[in-house]
């Protein structure tokens, strides 16, 4: 992390990155299976986890009425804040080579995606995002159903991806998880002031 060379802050970070390395290493090495190596890569694209955004969006307005289309450009906005605080200010402020471009471990990780951006590594943006959202789903839809739980699960998997393909360490992804359930909670907390409660008809 470029921000951290040369102070004792860095020097006190060690046996965090140390063990981030390591874990990173178990995770992209040696936990790994071939249903793993085709599923997880495929899981990060777009075209897997948009539709399921854009089903919660129609489900929300037709079944909460006007409050679920405020519902809507809530969740929609508890995206675009979490990825402008990620890619935009976070990574702007803290570089990080990522693993697949780290000069010292670069030749020796498993990349399973067809490029390795040049952005910062931390934090992960996938994690911040995804878990923003599930944030925000499941502490304003919890009381229609028990099932909202597994919106932690689907962001637990795309985010544990990023690590598996070679792409982020276990640190970006875990400091992407608490920022974007910090930002899922401020959104959660809006838009119950503003709105109240959800129910379903």
């Amino acid at each position: 992390m470029v921000l951290l060379l040369n102070t004792k802050f860095f020097i006190s970070l060690q046996p965090i990155l140390r063990f981030d390395h390591w874990l990173f290493d178990k995770i992209n090495q040696h936990w790994t299976n071939s249903f793993f190596d085709t599923f997880l890569p495929y899981l990060r694209q777009s075209e897997i986890w948009l539709p399921f955004y854009l089903f919660l969006l129609v489900f929300a307005t037709i079944n909460f009425g006007k409050t679920g289309w405020w519902w809507a450009f809530a969740l929609i906005m508890t995206g675009i804040m979490s990825d402008l605080v990620s890619s935009s200010l976070v990574k702007q402020l803290i570089f990080r080579y990522r693993p697949c471009r780290d000069p010292i471990i670069s030749d020796q990780v498993r990349l399973l995606v067809n490029y390795c951006p040049q952005s910062s590594s931390f934090t992960s943006s996938h994690a911040c995002n995804h878990f923003a959202a599930a944030i925000f789903i499941f502490l304003t839809l919890k009381q229609t159903s028990k099932w909202w739980w597994l919106v932690f699960l689907w962001a637990f998997v795309i985010s544990y991806a990023q690590i598996y393909v070679g792409v982020h360490y276990p640190l970006d992804v875990a400091c992407g998880i608490i920022l974007g359930c910090i930002i899922g909670y401020g959104m959660k907390t809006f838009f119950l002031k503003q709105f109240g409660s959800l129910s379903l008809k």
